[in-house]
Parts: structure tokens; sequence; C-alpha cells
């Protein structure tokens, strides 16, 4: 018990000297996939929480701010197009590109889309406000002008569910586990034994 709370606490203090400074891109939760290329997705809740970044879910409903930036140099000279579409059929966080059906079936569950264009500068923003909880699912989509191929990514996530141990700092973890490690280690009071009364 005692070994497999201090192994615990080494990761978490190794978690998060790598999380300061050594956070390589393979380790980036964050990541797109567009075929074989990349892009950083980011999304930003304004006028809730700052400039605070989430990955996936967002936690308020209301306003946000998706921010994708391209990885590879190659998606700039790419027609990418982005949108969103409500997740009518309940596929949560299994939602596949096949799951989507043909062209008009996506065009109908659109929320909100950007038109299909070259982003030279390798930065897509879209600004939205949601007006209901629930699972969402994006869809970038990036074509090859020479060679008429398209790439996809699809990403479903969630607005207005909240997951506090998500969002809980590290260093309350790591308070926490030390405490504990503290209260199992320290050295247990022997209780005195008191004379028993004479007869």
């Amino acid at each position: 018990m005692i070994r497999t709370l201090s192994s615990a606490l080494l990761a978490l203090v190794a978690a998060s000297a790598w999380a300061h400074g050594g956070v390589g891109m393979e380790d980036d939760k964050c990541i797109l996939r567009i075929g074989s290329n990349q892009a950083h997705f980011a999304g930003y809740q304004p006028e809730h929480r700052a400039s605070q970044e989430f990955c996936e879910d967002i936690p308020e409903v209301g306003r946000a701010v998706i921010v994708i930036d391209f990885i590879q140099p190659a998606l700039r000279e790419r027609v990418v197009e982005f949108r969103i579409l409500r997740d009518a059929d309940g596929l949560g966080a299994k939602a596949r590109y096949e799951d989507l059906g043909d062209k008009d079936r996506i065009a109908q569950r659109t929320m909100v889309a950007l038109p299909a264009k070259a982003y030279p500068h390798g930065t897509v923003t879209l600004d939205h406000r949601f007006s209901e909880p629930g699972w969402y699912i994006g869809l970038l989509s990036a074509t090859d002008p020479a060679s008429g191929k398209t790439e996809t990514s699809v990403f479903p996530f969630r607005v207005g569910v909240r997951n506090y141990w998500k969002y809980l700092p590290l260093p309350m973890l790591f308070i926490g586990l030390a405490w504990l490690l503290y209260r199992l280690t320290r050295p247990r009071r022997k209780t005195p034994i008191t004379d028993l009364p004479q007869k």
C-alpha cells in the first residue's frame, strides 16, 4: 500500500515537471489528425473562463471560441471547411465520419459552418454561441486542390457538462496524496499500559 502511494507521488511529481515547458506534441491530447497531417485544437470561453484553454469538453453553455492551428504547412495549401453538427443520432464520443451519413444529412445537422477556403496563415477560428448542453460533433475537411482528394477529422465534444476532477489543480492532488502518505507512514503512538488495580 505504502509502496503504491510512493510510486503514485513520484509519478505525479514527474508529470508536473514534464507539463511545465516540456510537453511534446506526441503527448498533446489536443491534436487532431487529418489524414497524415495534424492540427492543434483549443476551445475558449472568454465570457466564463477568461483565457483558460479546453481540449475536449466545453464546460459552460454559451459563447465558445474554437481555434484550430495547422501543424504541417501542407494544410495551409488545402481548401479547408469546418463545421459543427448536432449529435442528433446520439453517437456521443464514438462518432466517426462513416456515421454522419451523406452530404445532405450532414448539411441538415450542421449548426454552424465556415466557408471552404484556404487558410494561408494556418489558423481557423470559429466563434459560436451554444444554447443547449449535450454532445456535438466537429467536422474538419481538407481538400487538396491538385488531386481533389479530401481528408476529414471528426471530433465529438460535449458542452455544458462539467467534470470537476478533470480541472482539479495538480498541486491539490499532490498535497492530498502527500498528506495521505504521511498519515500512513508516521509512527503510531503506543497506548500506555496502566497498572491493574490491586486486589
